[in-house]
């Protein structure tokens, strides 16, 4: 999901394309229930860690 990344001006993540997550979930043959249940959360605790991740790596370079 790399390439697929809603991303704000000032460079926070903002959230997954779902529409992209849920071609891919199809493509793999992965239950659509199932990954529609599931993604919106998996998507809400990477987000919150890659925004953290982000804002770590800025404070070391403002450090």
């Amino acid at each position: 999901m790399g390439g697929q990344l809603r991303v704000a001006p000032a460079g926070a993540i903002l959230g997954w394309d779902l529409s992209a997550a849920l071609a891919l979930a199809a493509a793999l043959a992965v239950d659509l229930l199932i990954a529609a249940e599931l993604l919106p959360v998996i998507e809400a605790a990477a987000v919150r860690g890659l925004n953290q991740t982000l804002l770590a790596s800025l404070d070391r370079d403002n450090g």
